[in-house]
């Protein structure tokens, strides 16, 4: 097998863990799009890349997520240097003629099928949620994903109001076709805040072989 040396498997698999408290040190806007620019390489079905990723990096931005965060896991959103929302576009399909060019017929598959375009959706931003914070790890951020939060309340605060968002690049998903997955806390996390591993599932407890 050709695997990667041991150092980087331990940065990406065996030593990264969950954390929930952070160093105060920035990340810088570089970091995320290098991050970004890796990330987007990650297969997806039909190369759809329905993923969008919102970094909120303001107390502005932080303090309008409050209110859809569950009550344990304000604390290590707020602190944190960066929070993700891994979104999905319901319209990704839209996009197609670029990102699927030698099959034109494609966009119209999704336009006709709204529940094939949900489905769709969802597995493949999970997946490229995956790869972004792969992708982190490897530029040497550490990861705290959650799903604790109520998705209509940040909805509505981030992709259904059509707001402007001051120091954006463009107005901030003004249509309303974008729903929250989950989100991913990145930073420099603080090693004393560890606690033991949870053990995970042996190779005989979660495959099988056929």
């Amino acid at each position: 097998m050709g695997l990667l040396p041991d150092a980087a498997l331990d940065q990406l698999f065996r030593n990264a863990r969950t954390y929930n408290k952070w160093l105060d040190k920035p990340v810088s806007d570089e970091t995320l799009r290098a991050i970004y620019d890796f990330a987007k390489w990650g297969p997806t079905s039909a190369n759809t890349s329905p993923a969008r990723f919102v970094f909120l990096r303001s107390k502005e931005a932080k303090e309008r997520l409050r209110p859809a965060l569950a009550p344990g896991n304000v604390e290590k959103t707020m602190t944190a240097p960066v929070t993700v929302i891994i979104a999905y576009d319901l319209l990704f399909y839209e996009k197609l003629p670029k990102l699927f060019p030698h099959n034109p017929a494609m966009r119209e598959l999704f336009r006709a099928n709204p529940q094939l375009v949900e489905t769709t959706a969802r597995r493949n931003s999970t997946l490229q949620g995956a790869y972004l914070m792969l992708a982190a790890r490897a530029a040497g951020l550490d990861c705290g994903p959650l799903s604790g939060f109520d998705n209509m309340k940040l909805d509505e605060a981030f992709f259904n109001a059509g707001r402007e968002c001051e120091g954006c690049d463009q107005e901030f998903f003004p249509e309303g076709h974008v729903r929250s997955n989950f989100l991913c806390n990145l930073g420099y996390g603080d090693p004393a805040s560890l606690f033991p591993r949870a053990p995970r599932l042996d190779f005989a407890e979660a495959c099988t072989l056929l």
